[in-house]
This record gives structure tokens, C-alpha cells and sequence, in this order.
């Protein structure tokens, strides 16, 4: 298989980086979810 490049890897990692944070940045949205504020509270588990 061989061995792995370290530089190799960290170049990846970096050109990955860049194109995330330039594909956030033009299209100026992000999602994510919006927690409720008055969640109803969990349930009483079951005692075995």
C-alpha cells in the first residue's frame, strides 16, 4: 500500500478547509437547527 505523506495529508486537509469556508462564505447561508425554547420534558423511564 505504502506510506502516507504527512505533508500530503496536511495539503488535503487544508485544500478542504479552504473550500468549505469559501463555499459558506458566497452563499451567505448556513443551516442549522434552531432549538425549541420550551421543549416538553422527557418522559419518566421505566424502572426494570
Amino acid at each position: 500500500v505504502g506510506i502516507i505523506d504527512p505533508a500530503k495529508v496536511t495539503k488535503g486537509a487544508m485544500e478542504n478547509a479552504a473550500s468549505i469556508a469559501a463555499m459558506i462564505l458566497t452563499t451567505e447561508a448556513l443551516i442549522t437547527d434552531v432549538p425549541e425554547e420550551n421543549a416538553p420534558p422527557m418522559p419518566p423511564m421505566p424502572e426494570y
